[in-house]
């Protein structure tokens, strides 16, 4: 390829290819790349990456960017702008918004806002219904449509299919994965009756919110999908026994994990942050944390996420249970679960896995998730060795907090690359929005 012209080089890193770091440079043309080679050839702009680890780029693939409808608390631009300063390249976009994002017109309406500010490139989830399942075998290939989205309990939003004949109206149209937010809203109203009651400890949330009522529709989800040959993602798994259920249906089922989940447990959350550790399906006891670990190691789980879903401080300080379940997590996904590969908690290959590999091939991204002539030019760049403090301070979330404010972690993002473009170095925000939305091979 000695006749390329190449535009950018990253040089001399520890780079990512297939599961195994190799020292070599990376050449990018405009926005792919086009070639992998310790050779030093020209070209117009050189990142030195001596000291660095180049990573495929991070897809975040459960957000939640509160555009339209709830602007005060997060836009598009202001989540991928935050995406882009934690190292995450892409984002999936959840569809519980103000109106929902159930139809042509509404994803058409989010593309166009995301296009106006975009600091990563995007895809947004179309929200499985009973009264639109008929329609979303031809919906499902819309441009920018990463998938459908379901939730069998309710959460933030107001997007809700819980019985199972609204479950299976969804499920036996289309051919698309289908992901999950698996509780059963019916478990859950009897157990806000007898449990919850009139208490205002936030520490009952992932009793009421309990792992029955997250096994009930994990398994109701399972076997629909099983009877009708569809692939179902469940996200943010919590719980022990849905994680045994799921190792023997992977035939069916993919698996996510949060950030959150493997980071935090109960009792200790509430008792430091009280409705700040709130969310849904709730941060549970160390057991189950124990089990997700587990199960991550042992390759049942499939993609990690954050799942970011803001809400004020202000929103966040009411008195539980009026206080909203959700937390930030885009821009501190990066480096929390660098510091858990630094800490021994899983290696860093197995992280690519879950953040960039997991994603392309469950969702069947096009041309990302890896570092490979002919791919997207997206990197996330991070230095292994640098100590930083997460602060409330750093976020440019429109929420500015994290439960994370005060931690101290091994492993920082240094730059994040988009498509050739670099958007984030050292921490700073350069140029100007680049991001477009992603393609996907079935849709082609």
């Amino acid at each position: 390829m000695s006749n390329t012209k190449y535009t950018l080089c990253l040089k001399n890193g520890q780079v990512m290819i297939n599961e195994q770091l190799v020292r070599t440079n990376v050449y990018i043309t405009d926005d792919k790349i086009t070639d992998i080679s310790d050779k030093n050839l020209e070209s117009e702009k050189v990142i030195d990456c001596s000291n660095l680890t180049v990573l495929p780029g991070v897809i975040d693939s459960q957000v939640h960017f509160r555009e339209p409808g709830l602007e005060g608390k997060e836009t598009l631009e202001s989540g991928m702008l935050a995406a882009a300063s934690g190292g995450v390249t892409s984002i999936f976009e959840m569809p519980n918004t103000n109106p929902l994002t159930i139809t042509p017109e509404t994803i058409e309406d989010k593309l166009n806002r995301a296009s106006k500010g975009a600091w990563t490139d995007y895809a947004f989830y179309l929200g499985g219904t009973m009264r639109t399942s008929p329609n979303l075998s031809e919906w499902e290939n819309l441009k920018g449509v990463c998938g459908i989205k379901i939730f069998m309990g309710a959460s933030t939003g107001d997007l809700v299919t819980a019985t199972d004949e609204e479950v299976e109206a969804v499920v036996a149209n289309g051919r698309r994965v289908i992901a999950v937010h698996a509780e059963d809203q019916m478990i859950m109203n009897e157990n806000q009756k007898t449990i919850l009651g009139e208490s205002n400890d936030v520490s009952m949330h992932c009793i009421w919110r309990s792992p029955e009522s997250c096994l009930s529709a994990t398994t109701r989800v399972v076997n629909l999908a099983r009877k009708h040959n569809r692939r179902v993602h469940i996200l943010h798994i919590t719980t022990d026994k849905e994680m045994e259920f799921l190792s023997k249906n992977k035939d069916v089922a993919s698996v996510e994990l949060l950030a959150n989940h493997l980071s935090l447990h109960a009792p200790e959350c509430y008792e430091r942050l009280g409705t700040l550790a709130q969310q849904n399906p709730p941060i549970r006891e160390k057991k189950h944390q124990d089990a997700l670990w587990q199960a991550l190691n042992s390759g049942v789980v499939d993609i990690v996420a954050s799942d970011h879903a803001p809400h004020t401080l202000e929103e966040k300080s009411e008195t539980y249970p009026k206080s909203p379940s959700g937390t930030p997590g885009v821009q501190t996904l990066v480096p929390i679960m660098l510091n858990h590969v630094n800490n021994g908690k899983l290696s860093l290959e197995k992280l690519v896995s879950l953040w960039s590999y997991g994603p392309e091939r469950i969702h069947k991204i096009l041309n990302k998730g890896r570092i490979k002539e002919g791919y997207d030019a997206d990197f996330t760049i991070v230095d292994m060795n640098k100590e930083m403090v997460i602060e409330n301070s750093q976020q440019r979330s429109k929420s500015k907090w994290t439960p994370y404010d005060g931690m101290k972690v091994k492993g920082w993002p240094t730059h994040t690359i988009i498509r050739g473009n670099c958007v984030m170095q050292d921490n700073e925000i350069l140029g100007q929005p680049v991001g477009q939305k992603i393609s996907f091979r079935e849709t082609m």
